[in-house]
C-alpha cells in the first residue's frame, strides 16, 4: 500500500482522505520512490479525481550496474514496469526524473545504457546532476572517479535529450483545451499570467482580469520555447 505511517496507515490512505476535502482542487505528489508504485497503489490512485497526473520518479541511472553501486533497490526492468503501470492508469501522465552522471565507475558503456534507457522511457523532463564528492560518504572512496570534462559532456547529452522530449510533449498538446491553475503574473505591470496544467505543463495567458489562484479552461494555441501560450475560455 506504499509507505506506512503507523497502524497500517499508508500514503494512499492519506491521499484518499485528502481527495474528499472540500476546497482542495488538486493533489500533486512530489518525488516518489519508484517501488512505492505497486499495482494496488496505482489502482487506488487512479480513482482519485483530484490527483495531478504528474509523477516525479527518482531514477538516478538507467544502467543496472551503476544502480547497484548507488545502492538503489530497483533495476531498470522493474522501473520500466512501474512506468508502464502509471501510463496505463493515466493516459495523459507526465513523468519527470533525476539523473546523476559521472558516478564513480560509470564507464562509457554504462552511460550509453543510461542514455538508451532514457530514450526509451521518454521522460517529459530530466533534472541532470553531475556527481560531486560528499565527505563521509561511501562514494567518496570509490575507485574510478570520473573526470569533470566527461561529466560535463554526459550532462550536456542528457540535457539535450530532455529538451527534445519536452518540446515533443508540448507540441502534442497544441490545440487541446486543458484546465490550468494560474499562479502568478509573469511580470508586474503586464497582463500576462503563468500557471500549470494538472500534468505540469507550463502555460502563459493574457487576461484583463486578475486570474491568479484560479483554475480555468485554457485553449493551448502554440509552443514558445519550453512553455505553451494559450487563451482563456471563460
Amino acid at each position: 500500500m506504499g509507505k506506512i505511517f503507523g497502524n497500517g496507515y499508508g500514503l494512499i490512505d492519506l491521499l484518499e482522505e485528502i481527495n474528499q476535502i472540500d476546497g482542495i482542487e488538486r493533489i500533486r505528489l512530489g518525488s516518489i520512490e519508484p517501488l512505492l508504485i505497486s499495482e494496488e497503489f496505482i489502482g487506488r490512485l487512479a480513482k482519485l479525481e483530484k490527483m495531478c497526473h504528474h509523477f516525479h520518479l527518482s531514477l538516478q541511472s538507467g544502467c543496472d550496474e551503476t544502480l547497484a553501486r548507488m545502492n538503489r533497490r530497483y533495476t531498470t526492468s522493474e522501473f520500466r514496469e512501474i512506468v508502464h503501470r502509471i501510463r496505463d492508469a493515466f493516459e495523459d501522465s507526465i513523468l519527470t526524473t533525476d539523473i546523476i552522471v559521472g558516478f564513480p565507475g560509470e564507464t562509457d558503456e554504462e552511460f550509453e545504457k543510461t542514455y538508451e534507457f532514457l530514450k526509451e522511457i521518454q521522460f517529459y523532463k530530466m533534472h541532470v546532476f553531475k556527481f560531486s564528492i560528499r565527505k563521509g560518504t561511501k562514494a567518496e572512496t570509490m575507485p574510478d572517479q570520473i573526470d569533470g570534462t566527461i561529466k560535463e559532456k554526459r550532462s550536456k547529452l542528457l540535457l539535450e535529450l530532455s529538451d527534445k522530449n519536452e518540446i515533443a510533449y508540448l507540441e502534442s498538446f497544441v490545440g487541446k483545451t486543458e484546465k490550468v491553475l494560474l499562479e502568478e503574473k509573469t511580470e508586474e505591470g503586464k497582463k500576462e499570467y503563468e500557471g500549470f496544467t494538472s500534468n505540469y505543463l507550463k502555460v502563459i495567458v493574457n487576461s484583463e482580469k486578475d486570474v491568479r489562484n484560479k483554475i480555468l479552461n485554457v485553449k493551448l494555441l502554440q509552443r514558445e520555447e519550453l512553455k505553451l501560450l494559450g487563451t482563456i475560455e471563460f
